[in-house]
């Protein structure tokens, strides 16, 4: 199974890359977000390690059970042939209705069919007021074209 875009990455393909990876994600189906990391896959996230699809999926189920209404942007940072950075916010709130703002860092590194291989990630949640998001879109999924990306939003 190959993932396209595929390494190694130009300026254009490594954007796709990021923002295919930004629409999966505010789809929020573990399983179909699964699929793009390879079977024996690492991350770091926060402070979790895990390995494989059937981790990431575990993890991703319980993420979205728990942050309520997530909207996700993500942003190019930096890429190599096989690698890219990109820098990311996220808005949910939890059960008791607080609103968070969570801003982190993801590292990248692909394999040859553009699966990624692993993913670090570091992220930093702050509280906000229900009148201070900023992300809005109707529904789970694919933010507008219209809709403002993190720089624009001066984030």
């Amino acid at each position: 199974m190959t993932r396209p875009p595929l390494p190694p990455f130009t300026a254009e393909t490594a954007a796709i890359k990021v923002r295919r990876a930004e629409d999966a994600w505010n789809g929020r189906d573990p399983a179909a977000v699964a699929l793009a990391y390879t079977p024996d896959s690492r991350w770091r996230n926060r402070h979790s390690f895990l390995t494989g699809r059937a981790e990431i999926e575990a993890f991703l189920a319980a993420k979205w059970a728990r942050e309520l209404e997530y909207r996700l942007i993500k942003e190019l940072w930096a890429f190599t042939d096989n690698r890219i950075a990109v820098r990311f916010v996220y808005e949910w709130h939890d059960a008791a209705g607080q609103w968070w703002r969570s801003h982190g860092n993801e590292n990248w590194a692909f394999d040859a069919d553009g699966l990624m291989a692993e993913r670090h990630a570091s992220i930093n949640d702050v509280a906000i007021a229900a009148a201070d998001r900023l992300f809005h879109w109707d529904r789970a999924g694919v933010r507008p074209a219209d809709h403002p990306g993190l720089s624009d939003l001066g984030l």
